[in-house]
């Protein structure tokens, strides 16, 4: 293992204290096998583990490099506030938090931009803002951006992540499934395309509404996906579920997705799809 190379330098003879050999923050533990990561190497591998292939989730901002031609992101400026219909005084407190942690000011953003020349609108949620549970704002920005994609009579791309409703904001965020799908609704009866790609968890409200609505569905290995937990299923029907029911290949496998897709050609996979539907 590359930890058991890393060794602490011996102390001097005044006692001093030692130091460490490498510099905090530049080192990440993989979830898949374990092994210490250089963060670097991690970035340079499309935040993907070099020893296993384990997918680590990306930030918004990465996915934007990672996709969307250099230069030509647009991002929509609404200037939305969150609902707090249950009067939760923590939760004000909560996305403020996040907002200075992460530099994010919600669990997606959208806007338009260009995909090897492309023209698209393009919504990414972020898993490190509230698990990308969907709330007023998430709802209401994705909404906003359909109606963007009817107007300029362009594709829609929707990057989802997320553990579902934001049970913060109560029946308000179960209401944005039913928003977001009479968009699509219209989106559809434009003739107009909307790829959803699925990728690592994805759950809840978010995959029961237009997360799994896209014209195509794709998704990135080994992500899970689904409504409720394997554990909640389990207990409610009273039955032992198949082996990996909720990962995108057993999904593939019975035609909930249309293809998985390695996260490195994404970007030229997504160009095609666009260009064929033109």
């Amino acid at each position: 293992m590359i930890v058991d190379k890393i060794k602490k330098r011996e102390p001097s003879a005044k006692n001093k204290p030692s130091k460490i050999d490498i510099p905090v923050g530049k080192w990440i533990k993989c979830d898949g096998c374990k092994e210490i990561i250089y963060k670097e190497a991690l970035w340079n591998n499309l935040n993907i583990c070099p020893n296993c292939g384990h997918y680590f989730r990306m930030h918004i901002n990465r996915r934007l490099e990672q996709i969307i031609d250099k230069g030509t992101y647009e991002k929509f400026d609404l200037n939305i506030e969150n609902a707090n219909p249950l009067e939760m005084e923590d939760y004000a407190k909560k996305l403020k938090i996040l907002r200075e942690k992460t530099g994010l000011e919600e669990a997606v953003a959208c806007g338009t931009g260009k995909i090897n020349g492309e023209d698209t609108i393009i919504c990414i949620m972020d898993s490190g803002f509230m698990m990308g549970s969907m709330g007023s704002v998430v709802g209401e920005k994705i909404t906003y951006a359909i109606e963007q994609a009817i107007e300029r009579k362009l594709p829609i791309i929707i990057f989802c992540v997320s553990g579902g409703a934001r049970m913060q904001e109560g029946i308000i965020s179960l209401m944005q499934m039913a928003k977001t799908t009479a968009a699509l609704t219209k989106l559809d009866e434009a003739g107009l395309l909307y790829i959803s790609v699925l990728t690592d968890p994805t759950y809840g409200g978010v995959t029961a509404s237009f997360a799994s609505l896209g014209d195509i569905i794709i998704s990135e290995p080994k992500a899970m996906i689904g409504f409720a937990g394997q554990r909640v299923i389990e207990q409610t029907i009273g039955e032992k579920l198949p082996e990996g029911f909720q990962t995108a290949e057993f999904l593939l496998e019975h035609g909930f997705i249309d293809k998985i897709v390695e996260r490195k050609d994404l970007k030229d996979i997504l160009s095609k799809l666009i260009k064929y539907h033109k």
